[in-house]
């Protein structure tokens, strides 16, 4: 397992974030290229579509809105509400819907030593799927826009206490064990929302349905501000725990010896993780395998140290949900497929492979 995680060297690995421009020399030009990938596949995302655009139609629109009257438009109105109102900000949504996602997976793989966790073997993602269908159908907005979020985060977070509870009361505590925990309580948590699904507005279905399935579709501008503050903060958080999610992918007894608090860490981590799925399944649905995938991708290419895992995997993350994205917009144009249908077939396919491997 520990060279799974690419722990070769506790002692160079256990160290605070005042380290991480010495421990992170090299790892600038990948991280160059891929921010150029990233803003490549964006101008892509954007440009593709059942109406196609120009990358410098897009990108005048961009910046004429950012810095009005930069450029004349030589572009029609229609082509412009397209690329501003609808396609920009469903591709920033899903940057970050897909950072989080894999900032939420490796970190939910360094706490569990598991390296089959992520948001949706572990339950998470159904949780906050139960809670943001009872918001839709049943309890109604009673707190405005925030109340999806709240919901979805509640039943990420109870989801998340149930797995733990049951993996201690059966001694399910090893790797492969956990994720069959995770994999039950999904199942039950599951049928309880197609419960509520089923009791619920008949009229709504079709929509509450086709966001189970995982979409960005109702990305819009007033509702990027929830997602991405509670990615800024929620990131910075672990990005600054980085050294304890080191020793923490080395053993709890280790961890505990160098004065690490392992089941308060644990915890928290584990509560974080369900603000970051809740929010993101709030306003995308449920896309799996991004936690998953992106993690085991990185380590191979940066090592287990995570203060170089966390950045690149966000940034992988972003990149490989803009093209799920870009897939699911164009194979069935002008149909728009659920973005999970996608995710779901790529990660079921890197999950057989992860598992000839045996990680």
């Amino acid at each position: 397992m520990l060279s799974h995680f690419g722990i070769n060297n506790l002692q160079n690995n256990i160290k605070g974030p005042l380290t991480f421009f010495k421990i992170n020399k090299g790892l600038g030009p990948l991280i160059f290229i891929s921010v150029i990938i990233l803003i490549i596949s964006l101008s892509i995302a954007i440009s593709v579509g059942a109406v196609q655009i120009s990358t410098g139609t897009v990108w005048g629109v961009i910046i004429n809105k950012l810095y009005p009257e930069t450029f004349e438009p030589l572009w029609n109105k229609g082509r412009e509400a397209i690329v501003w109102n609808v396609r920009f900000p469903r591709s920033l949504l899903a940057i970050i819907v897909g950072s989080g996602l894999a900032i939420v997976g490796a970190s939910l793989q360094a706490v569990t030593r598991n390296p089959l966790a992520d948001p949706h073997l572990l339950g998470i993602s159904s949780g906050g799927a139960f809670g943001a269908i009872l918001a839709l159908l049943h309890t109604g907005l009673f707190i405005g826009l925030l109340t999806v979020p709240l919901m979805a985060f509640l039943g990420a977070l109870v989801a998340t206490s149930i797995v733990l509870g049951v993996s201690r009361f059966t001694a399910s505590t090893s790797a492969d064990r956990l994720v069959l925990v995770g994999v039950a309580v999904s199942f039950i948590i599951m049928a309880g929302a197609n419960i509520l699904i089923f009791l619920g507005d008949h009229r709504a279905t079709h929509t509450v349905v086709f966001w189970m399935l995982g979409g960005l579709g109702f990305a819009q501008w007033d509702h990027l501000i929830y997602p991405l503050a509670t990615l800024f903060l929620c990131s910075m958080w672990l990005f600054l725990k980085t050294d304890i999610l080191n020793a923490m992918t080395v053993g709890d007894e280790t961890a505990t010896t160098l004065g690490i608090r392992v089941e308060n860490f644990r915890l928290i981590v584990f509560t974080i993780c369900a603000l970051i799925t809740g929010v993101m399944v709030a306003f995308s649905g449920m896309i799996g395998f991004i936690g998953l995938m992106v993690p085991h991708v990185v380590r191979m290419i940066v090592g287990g140290n995570y203060l170089r895992v966390l950045p690149v995997s966000a940034l992988f993350g972003a990149i490989l949900l803009l093209w799920a994205d870009i897939t699911a917009r164009t194979i069935m144009a002008p149909e728009d497929m659920p973005i999970g249908i996608v995710t779901g077939l790529v990660g079921g396919v890197f999950f057989v492979w992860l598992l000839r491997r045996k990680f």
